[in-house]
């Protein structure tokens, strides 16, 4: 990492085209890159992290790991806007192993296409720079240990935001992270496709008595 590449993480990045924010019963916006519905139809938390090097991408990332190993019927995606060799390097660092994580994919969008597709934007200086984001960053290295790490690429600017979608490629719950160290529920989406999926079940069981 460079100098260089540390402040390009604080310019201001290329504009996109933004789709709005897909919310809850409409159909996932799909692309080659990301298609719903899955081959296999199993549900799937999709969440947009921040640059990588951030804080709260890396502890994004790791209640992301650990619902995927305590839900291993639903299909857990990371979005990386850092490049792909970046995105790699963050990932080596966090000691993440994909065979370890099955039911995890890593997805790298460095053109950002994707976050504005589901229409995750450039974010505003309050954003980032809020006392309340900063007072969040040093309590997560005080009391966790996770600082800043070196960012390779990316933007501080791009907007984070997590999505649950059904096995028919239906939103069921959207969260859009209001400031830097908003980090969302995702437990709570994966409350949400749980709780369609046993709906879905006792349907089948009440249909097949008929």
């Amino acid at each position: 990492m460079t100098f260089q590449q540390e402040l390009s993480s604080w310019l201001w990045p290329k504009y996109v085209e933004q789709s709005p924010v897909p919310t809850a019963g409409v159909p996932a916006p799909s692309t080659e890159q990301l298609a719903f519905p899955r081959p296999d139809n199993l549900p799937i938390i999709v969440t947009f992290l921040r640059h990588c090097g951030c804080p709260f991408a890396e502890k994004t990332f790791q209640h992301l790991t650990s619902a995927a190993s305590s839900n291993p019927d639903i299909h857990f995606v990371a979005v990386s806007h850092s490049s792909q060799a970046a995105t790699e390097t963050w990932l080596s660092a966090l000691d993440y192993s994909a065979t370890a994580s099955p039911n995890v994919q890593v997805v790298v969008d460095d053109a950002r296409t994707l976050y504005a597709r589901w229409g995750l934007g450039v974010s505003s200086t309050w954003h980032v720079m809020s006392p309340i984001s900063m007072w969040s960053a040093y309590k997560l290295g005080k009391d966790e240990g996770i600082w800043n790490r070196p960012t390779e690429s990316g933007t501080r600017w791009q907007t984070a935001g997590s999505f649950a979608v059904d096995g028919s490629g239906i939103v069921r719950w959207a969260q859009v992270a209001e400031r830097a160290d908003d980090m969302g529920e995702l437990l709570e989406g994966v409350k949400f496709l749980l709780k369609q999926k046993q709906e879905e079940h006792m349907k089948k069981r009440s249909d097949s008595k008929l």
